[in-house]
């Protein structure tokens, strides 16, 4: 039988149905995962997403032809039939599956199987072949429990807002900073954000989902005004002028790669929070054993490292290359890049 899904120098592409999955070169049908921008990008003719990943892509992406589907629901595209399904990454992130003369594969995008409060939860869906990304795909990742991890992050900012400090916590604009925003106290000062975040924040907003009250910093804030802060900031603004406006500070990052402890060192700051938008190496494994699929395909990430371990545990398992970036340190990803 042939491949369902075929790996091009364009992206994934499903010949049954003529269309591509997260396609990083201009294509006539792109399927679409979530909004990252190393997933959703310009030029395609026309996209297909989820009904709540399209905000943030119809922001990012502007004037675009963008259809929309539910979760769950199929359709059929030339002779494949397709269906997205919660990949728990960021709010309207899908797992794609695309079934062929009884043949299923299912493209995961990124995807996280912890439940954050935030995103739809991931949802295993049973296939013969699953293509993975691994961008944590080693023994050592393992992320903070999810109540631990808030319990850390406003001790961090409760004790530098009783010392005078203002707490600068670093995190991607879309997922992972609206993340933060629903485990942190709130009671204990004001909440400022960079614009991208805020850009985000109001995109999502707008389309039902709940977040704490924000602030947008702009040139004319004066931190005097906003005692004891929490400032939310993309990577980039952490290392540069935008940054240094606010004073005497502690800066934070939150991040997987804070799991190791020379990133931390080099790039935290004073504080590294262990935490992602993407599966650790228990979540990817689990994630993969659910879909009961013998075969896999690993994309970004630890792709050489994983595909041992898989084969070793007696997957037919590959490595596929892409142009998928996973989480980085900065913030290449950022969806709705704007200063302040």
């Amino acid at each position: 039988m042939a491949d369902v899904l075929t790996f091009t120098d364009r992206g994934i592409y499903c010949p049954a149905g003529d269309f591509y999955i997260d396609p990083w070169r201009p294509v006539d049908r792109a399927l679409i995962t979530h909004g990252h921008a190393d997933h959703s990008r310009w030029g395609m003719r026309s996209y297909l997403a989820t009904e709540a990943a399209a905000p943030v892509i119809r922001h990012r992406l502007g004037d675009i032809t963008l259809d929309t589907i539910a979760y769950g629901k199929t359709r059929r595209i030339g002779s494949a039939t397709v269906s997205f399904h919660p990949a728990g990454h960021v709010p309207g992130s899908a797992q794609i599956r695309v079934e062929v003369g009884g043949e299923v594969w299912v493209a995961s995008g990124d995807y996280k199987t912890t439940a954050d409060g935030l995103s739809e939860p991931f949802e295993p869906v049973r296939c013969h072949a699953f293509i993975t990304e691994c961008t944590f795909g080693l023994p050592v990742f393992k992320w903070t429990a999810e109540e631990t991890l808030k319990a850390q992050m406003n001790s961090w900012w409760a004790a530098n807002a009783a010392e005078g400090r203002t707490s600068i916590l670093g995190a991607y604009a879309l997922g992972k900073a609206q993340r933060l925003l629903t485990s942190i106290d709130a009671s204990i000062g004001p909440i400022l954000t960079h614009g991208a975040v805020e850009n985000t924040n109001a995109v999502l907003r707008a389309q039902g989902i709940t977040l704490p009250d924000t602030i947008r910093v702009t040139p004319e804030t004066k931190i005097a005004d906003h005692p004891g802060a929490l400032v939310l900031a993309t990577p980039s603004a952490m290392r540069g002028p935008w940054a240094r406006r606010f004073g005497t500070s502690s800066s934070a990052f939150a991040s997987g790669w804070m799991a190791l402890r020379g990133v931390r060192r080099r790039r935290a700051g004073d504080r590294g929070f262990v935490v992602s938008d993407h599966a650790d190496w228990a979540g990817l494994n689990a994630a993969i054993r659910e879909t009961g699929a013998t075969k896999i395909f690993a994309t970004h990430g630890y792709t050489s490292s994983f595909q041992r371990w898989l084969a070793a545990e007696g997957y037919d398992a590959h490595i596929v290359s892409t142009e998928y970036e996973g989480e980085s340190l900065d913030d290449s990803d950022e969806p709705l890049a704007e200063d302040a």
